[in-house]
């Protein structure tokens, strides 16, 4: 089994770390921490190709965790 060869820091990656990263310290300051926070990049044909785009992977949480940040969320509209 070959090594996939990392996906190259584009400008969308890294944009994605940046919010990861945010959305990471107001998840902790709410008292909220998911199990599994990753950066997803689409599949290229080639895997030295510039990710195009990079999506933000919140993995999974457990129900008393949606119950928390679902009422951060709401407390957070209400103002």
């Amino acid at each position: 089994m070959t090594p996939t060869p990392p996906v190259p820091y584009t400008a969308q990656v890294q944009e994605a770390l940046a919010a990861r990263d945010a959305l990471a310290t107001a998840l902790t300051e709410a008292g909220i921490q998911l199990p599994a926070m990753d950066i997803r990049t689409p599949w290229a044909d080639d895997r030295k190709a510039e990710a195009q785009y990079a999506l933000i992977h919140l993995g999974v949480c457990s129900a008393p965790v949606a119950l928390v940040l679902a009422d951060v969320i709401r407390k957070g509209i209400a103002g």
